[in-house]
């Protein structure tokens, strides 16, 4: 299967773009956002990696020509290094990722990484002979480690990290101001919020939301590009991060805990097959 078929994009106008994996057909398909400033080019999310991201963006003619001699900067960001969305970034030459999950990324740790594939979910093999089996989160070493209110510059825009654990430890929101536009990861989508995998925390996620009620009210977000599933508006990020909040309560943290210990045990039976 060529590159060009594995991935399919959309453009939203305004440099941005919409890429999806067409043939891992399952509701842990992260959405890719491409976003081309004047002077750098930002992946946000990578997809599972099993085809080149980088190849497909030159392929496709993605990827706005570079001034002078050399390759146009181009960086991935992860919002976190969940599986699904940062299985690609082994083919990137920079990446960028919180520092809270940076050690993960540099292990390759496939417990934190939530490495759960299977064939079903996989319409068609990137390659023959391939089988979800042998899928895992490669070791990547980070070029850059972001902090709560780093801002990386494409030079006509910038986006600034929103440190939003909750999800995970590392989860963050990219937010460009001037557009009044989330990049939300997994902090926030159109769908049930997941607080019960290895690290995440839902004390943590109900400040988060707190955070993103706190945009809304202020004004500072029109448009969210989350993680998974369809882009919203204002109303809907309140709504879900206030129905979050309101459902956080003692019953909901019992049977979080009780849900997080069933797939703490499973990652690791899981993993340790990987491995073996």
């Amino acid at each position: 299967m060529s590159v060009l078929e594995w991935f399919a994009h959309k453009p939203l106008g305004d440099g941005i773009f919409w890429i999806q994996e067409r043939f891992y057909e399952s509701g842990n398909r992260a959405n890719i956002w491409l976003v081309r400033g004047s002077q750098r080019d930002v992946v946000i999310d990578a997809g599972l990696g099993l085809r080149s991201l980088p190849d497909y963006l030159r392929d496709a003619g993605l990827l706005a020509p570079a001034e002078g001699s050399g390759p146009r900067p181009l960086l991935a960001v992860a919002t976190h290094v969940h599986f699904d969305h940062s299985g690609g970034l082994q083919h990137f030459e920079e990446v960028a990722v919180h520092s809270a999950e940076a050690a993960a990324l540099l292990q390759g740790d496939n417990y934190e990484a939530v490495t759960w594939l299977s064939d079903r979910e996989v319409a068609r093999p990137p390659r023959p002979g391939w089988s979800a089996r042998q899928f895992r989160v490669p070791p990547v070493r980070p070029s850059r480690l972001l902090q709560e209110g780093d801002v990386i510059s494409l030079g006509d825009r910038q986006l600034t990290v929103m440190h939003m654990p909750g999800h995970s430890r590392g989860s963050i929101c990219l937010h460009d101001k001037d557009r009044k536009i989330l990049f939300s990861g997994d902090v926030v989508y159109d769908g049930s919020m997941i607080d019960w995998l290895p690290y995440s925390r839902i004390s943590d996620y109900v400040a988060s939301c707190q955070r993103l009620m706190e945009l809304v009210d202020r004004g500072l977000v029109e448009k969210v590009l989350p993680g998974h599933f369809n882009m919203f508006g204002a109303e809907r990020l309140y709504r879900l991060a206030s129905n979050y909040i309101s459902q956080a309560g003692i019953c909901h943290k019992i049977s979080t805990c009780a849900m997080r210990s069933i797939a703490s045990i499973a990652l690791r039976v899981t993993n340790s097959r990987i491995t073996s």
